[in-house]
C-alpha cells in the first residue's frame, strides 16, 4: 500500500500560509486516488429565511487550518491511514434547483465510482437529497442520521418540493433510505403544528431532541442510535444548527436550546463501529458568525467523521487479515 500523502508540515510551512484546502491536504489531483474526499457544494438556493451558506465550504477549509494528524479522542491519525483528499468544489447552478441537484449527484456518484467515501461541506441542506442518493445507488437503501434543529421532512416551501426543508421526505418517498434505521438529533424549537410530529413518524424518523440528549447525555443517546443503526450502511447529514446559536451562530435558521458542540462531538464519537459510508456537514453561513465560531465547530465535525471513516478503514483491512472462516465474527 502506498504511504498517504497528509497535511502539510505545519513545522515548516505557518498553518496561515498557503491553499486553503481542508486540514491542508492535498488536492484530489495531487494524488492517485483516495479513500476520503472531502467536496464543497457551494450551493444555497434552497434556503427559506437567511441565505450565505454558498460561502460556507470555503470558510469551512479556511477554519480547518489548525487541525491536527492525530485524534486522541478516538485514538487514530485520520489521515495516515487512509488518503483523504480535498475533491475541490462542486459547481452547481445557483439559479435552477433541479438543475443542480442532478448537478451534484452525477458528481457525488463519479467521486464514489472507485469505493471513495464522500465527507460534504454545504452549502444548505437541500444538496442532502443528491449525496443520499448517490450514495443508496452504490450501497443501497440507507440508514440516515440526521443531526438538526428541525425535522427537514416538509412537503413544500410556497409550492416547491425541494428546499433545505423538505429532502428527507424526498429520500423516504424515493425508497433511498432505509426506514427501519432513521433518526433525528438535537431537534427542538416550534413547529407548524403537531401534525409535522406524527408525519414525521409515518416517515419512519425517530427524534431524540436537545432536551433528550441534555437530560439524558451523549453515551446513553450514541448507544441507543448504535442499536437502531446495527450494521446497516450508515450515512450521517449533520445541519449545523443542531447546536446552539452560542455555538454555532452563523446558520441560517439558528434556534435557541441546541447541543453543545462537545455534546455533538462525543456522540459522533460513540458512533465508532458503525458502518459509515458518507457524510454532510451543512447550513454553515459565515455572514453571521464571529470569530470563526460556526466554521471551527464545522471544521471538527467533519474531523470527526473522516476520523470514523479511519477507524472502519482501520477495521476493514484487518477484517481482510483474517482467515475467511472468521471474518465477519464480532467479538
Amino acid at each position: 500500500m502506498t504511504e498517504p500523502r497528509g497535511p502539510v508540515d505545519s513545522s515548516r510551512v505557518p498553518r496561515f500560509a498557503g491553499p486553503a484546502t481542508f486540514a491542508r491536504l492535498p488536492r484530489l489531483d495531487e494524488v492517485a486516488r483516495a479513500d476520503v474526499a472531502v467536496v464543497g457544494v457551494p450551493f444555497d438556493a434552497g434556503v427559506s429565511y437567511r441565505p450565505g451558506a454558498r460561502f460556507g465550504p470555503a470558510a469551512v477549509r479556511e477554519a480547518s487550518r489548525l487541525l491536527r494528524p492525530y485524534h486522541p479522542g478516538l485514538d487514530v491519525s485520520p489521515f495516515a491511514t487512509q488518503q483523504v483528499a480535498d475533491a475541490g468544489d462542486i459547481a452547481v447552478n445557483p439559479f435552477d434547483i433541479g438543475e443542480a441537484i442532478e448537478t451534484i449527484q452525477h458528481a457525488a456518484g463519479s467521486l464514489q465510482a472507485d469505493g471513495t467515501r464522500l465527507v460534504t461541506i454545504g452549502g444548505d441542506h437541500t444538496v442532502a437529497l443528491p449525496l443520499l442518493r448517490a450514495a443508496a445507488r452504490r450501497y443501497g437503501p440507507v440508514a440516515v442520521l440526521h443531526f438538526d434543529a428541525h425535522l427537514d421532512t416538509w412537503d413544500t416551501y410556497f409550492g416547491a418540493e425541494h428546499t433545505h426543508g423538505t429532502p428527507f421526505r424526498r429520500a423516504v418517498e424515493e425508497g433511498i433510505l432505509d426506514t427501519s434505521a432513521l433518526s433525528h438529533v438535537g431537534t427542538r424549537g416550534p413547529l407548524y403544528g403537531k401534525q409535522d410530529l406524527t408525519e414525521d413518524q409515518k416517515l419512519g424518523f425517530g427524534i431524540i431532541t436537545s432536551a433528550d440528549v441534555y437530560r439524558r447525555g451523549a453515551d446513553e443517546v450514541a448507544d441507543q442510535l448504535r442499536q437502531r443503526i446495527g450494521d446497516r450502511p450508515l450515512y450521517i447529514s449533520i445541519d449545523i444548527d443542531c447546536l446552539d446559536p452560542a455555538h454555532a451562530p452563523g446558520t441560517g435558521t439558528p434556534e435557541a436550546g441546541g447541543l453543545t458542540s462537545r455534546e455533538l462531538l462525543e456522540i459522533l464519537r460513540g458512533l465508532a463501529g458503525c458502518r459509515l459510508v458518507g457524510a454532510d456537514v451543512v447550513e454553515v453561513a459565515p455572514a453571521y458568525d464571529h470569530a470563526e465560531i460556526t466554521s471551527v465547530a464545522a471544521s471538527h465535525v467533519a474531523y470527526d467523521l473522516i476520523s470514523l471513516l479511519a477507524l472502519q478503514e482501520n477495521g476493514e483491512r484487518a477484517e481482510e487479515r483474517l482467515p475467511a472462516a472468521d471474518r465477519g465474527r464480532r467479538p
